[in-house]
């Protein structure tokens, strides 16, 4: 019998994100409503604060909204078994990425999030995937930036990222050959 692995999300990690978003959205909203109190000493105009928070509000709200969307998902985060990986944990994941369609894997970090890259024969295919315009734009902005559109973090899982980096290194060794 294959192992299966299944890894929750963390309903901790989550609400800590949560608020995070929302703190960023309330930065924003004080761009916006008090322009002038950072045009000089950050941004050199009260036109860019105001871009600048306006931005600020769209990405963490809409980041938030997804990540609160988690809160209330009984899905686990991570599935690994015989088929491949199954993502549940973002808000742009796509299901099942087959171990036969995975051609690399790799670490990346933006900041000091850190990410795997799942570099898939068929990009398109999981594009495809997506559900959604919004969801197939980010995912078309990942492939634009990091050649692939899938990536899986450890941010929402109840799991330190070494850990499953090495997890997931190991099963693509085992089920890959």
């Amino acid at each position: 019998m294959d192992e299966v692995i299944e890894i929750p999300l963390s309903k901790k990690k989550i609400v800590l994100l949560v608020i995070a978003a929302f703190a960023f959205v309330l930065a924003g909203l004080w761009l916006v409503l008090d322009p002038e109190r950072f045009a000089d000493q950050l941004f050199g105009s009260t036109k860019t604060v105001i871009i600048v928070g306006v931005v600020g509000i769209l990405f963490f709200g809409g980041t938030g909204i997804f990540v609160f969307r988690k809160l209330f998902d009984k899905k686990n985060g991570l599935v690994i078994n015989f088929e491949g990986i199954t993502d549940h944990s973002s808000g742009v994941s796509v299901g099942l990425i087959v171990w036969d369609d995975i051609v690399k894997i790799r670490r990346t970090a933006v900041m000091s999030t850190k990410f795997l890259l799942i570099h898939v024969k068929d990009p398109e295919k999981y594009i495809q995937k997506a559900g959604s315009k919004f969801k197939a734009s980010v995912m078309r902005a990942n492939m634009k930036t990091y050649g692939t559109p899938l990536s899986i973090s450890s941010n929402t899982l109840q799991y330190d990222f070494d850990e499953l980096e090495d997890l997931v290194y190991s099963q693509f060794s085992k089920y890959k050959n």
